[in-house]
């Protein structure tokens, strides 16, 4: 798609998956491509619906959790398009976390006790649950890795204030105590996921895609504990397994580091990863609908002028 498609643009900005449109400077349009990115690096080929399965968890997801904070979602009118208001973001992704796994785990390991400013407990083994969820925020970088950052860094930036913070740390915990409750109903444990934010005017928004496996990362509840006592694997839904495949080729998206090839039938197990996630967390079967992109726009034409926004 070109930068510059729909009646109203104002502005275009390619993300690493998404491309997103803003049309008369209050409302988006984010298209979310099949692209994948891991270490916060696009790797070479695209994923077969992965666009659709991310965009139609979002969806669901936002709408099953309006009651306890507004969004942005506004329509959905193509499988992998959604329409929302434009907020003013803050430059923080607000990581939360039930259990010790991928980038705590790692940090854990380590031997570090302390992540953003929070103290882990001693004693626990890799994906064991917390006492309680903890916020681990990361700042959200232009460019590059985002970093992890401390509550107290984060108010003495100037990123939030302390009432913004109480009120995104309120927001975080309520939508993941939700989340983590929607994926129990599906035989899943939501372990950890983040969530992004922004103001229009004082009010303080979600923004993006929610409890989708770019953003979390769930465990099959069934045979859970006993995996746990057994010191096995768990048999988890997310992206992590496709950074495991890049670690274990010797890629972690550093310096000099070098993306490795993907085969056609990696390719299309990754997909088909992404449809298998899709059903356990929705409960659905996956209804494939591709579009061209021609199609895509007509309809995302279509649904800004039912919203009267061009």
């Amino acid at each position: 798609m070109n930068n510059s498609i729909f009646p109203g643009q104002t502005a275009f900005y390619k993300g690493k998956v998404r491309d997103v449109y803003t049309i008369n400077d209050d409302y988006l349009v984010m298209i979310a491509s099949d692209r994948i990115s891991a270490f916060d690096v696009i790797l070479p080929r695209p994923i077969p619906f992965k666009g659709q399965v991310l965009n139609q968890i979002a969806a669901k997801m936002l709408r099953a959790t309006e009651d306890i904070c507004p969004n942005w979602l506004l329509s959905t009118p193509a499988p992998n398009a959604s329409i929302g208001k434009k907020c003013i973001p803050f430059k923080l992704e607000m990581v939360v976390r039930g259990h010790l796994v991928g980038h705590a785990w790692r940090t854990y390991n380590s031997g570090k006790r302390i992540l953003c400013g929070v103290t882990l407990p001693e004693g626990l083994k890799e994906n064991d649950a917390f006492p309680q969820p903890i916020i681990t925020p990361a700042t959200k970088a232009e460019q590059g890795h985002d970093e992890d950052i401390s509550k107290e860094k984060i108010l003495a930036t100037g990123i939030a204030t302390e009432k913004e913070w109480e009120t995104l740390s309120s927001y975080t915990l309520k939508l993941f105590e939700r989340g983590q409750n929607i994926a129990a109903k599906h035989g899943l444990i939501l372990a950890d996921t983040k969530y992004e934010f922004g103001k229009i005017e004082d009010a303080i928004y979600l923004m993006d895609e929610i409890h989708t496996p770019d953003s979390s990362r769930y465990f099959y509840a069934d045979g859970f504990s006993e995996r746990q006592k057994a010191g096995e694997r768990q048999k988890q839904l997310s992206k992590e397994f496709v950074r495991e495949w890049l670690i274990e080729n010797d890629f972690m998206g550093k310096e000099g580091q070098t993306v490795p090839a993907m085969s056609e039938e990696w390719v299309n197990t990754i997909s088909k990863r992404y449809i298998e996630l899709y059903e356990k967390v929705t409960g659905e079967k996956f209804q494939p609908e591709p579009l061209s992109a021609h199609e895509t726009i007509s309809r995302v034409n279509d649904a800004l002028k039912i919203l009267n926004i061009i």
